[in-house]
């Protein structure tokens, strides 16, 4: 695997050359991916995410609703994705157990956490009344 860290006298991998921004958009694409690759719960919250997204056509929810689910999908997503790099970060700085490192490590997992119950609640406010009205 190639370093993704410029070491003294090497070039920019983005930012230069004829298409600063395409090589910008490819550069965070890989970074959705090593995280989509590398972290079990992502993976876990895309599944949840496509089951509200499934919910939402099956029970022909409204586009205010549609709107709180989207941008819980997207939050949920954002948190995880920045929670994988804050723990890549630590883990390349600090390779040793450090109390600081750990506390850095739970933060971020404690906006992961706080993001995902938002977003059950805003669920449970969404879907709620649609799966009432079945019954």
């Amino acid at each position: 695997m190639r370093s993704l860290v410029r070491r003294a006298g090497e070039s920019r991998r983005c930012g230069e050359g004829r298409f600063p921004l395409a090589c910008a958009f490819r550069c965070a694409a890989a970074g959705i991916a090593y995280a989509f690759r590398s972290q079990r719960n992502l993976k876990i919250q895309v599944v949840l995410g496509l089951a509200a997204v499934a919910a939402g056509f099956a029970l022909g929810i409204s586009r205010v609703d549609w709107l709180s689910i989207v941008l819980c999908i997207i939050v949920v997503s954002v948190a995880e994705v920045v929670n994988t790099a804050i723990e890549s970060a630590v883990d390349l700085a600090s390779p040793e157990w450090h109390e600081l490192a750990r506390a850095a490590k739970d933060a971020a997992a404690g906006a992961v956490l706080l993001a995902s119950a938002g977003s059950v609640i805003v669920g449970l406010i969404v879907f709620a009344p649609y799966v009432l009205d079945l019954l």
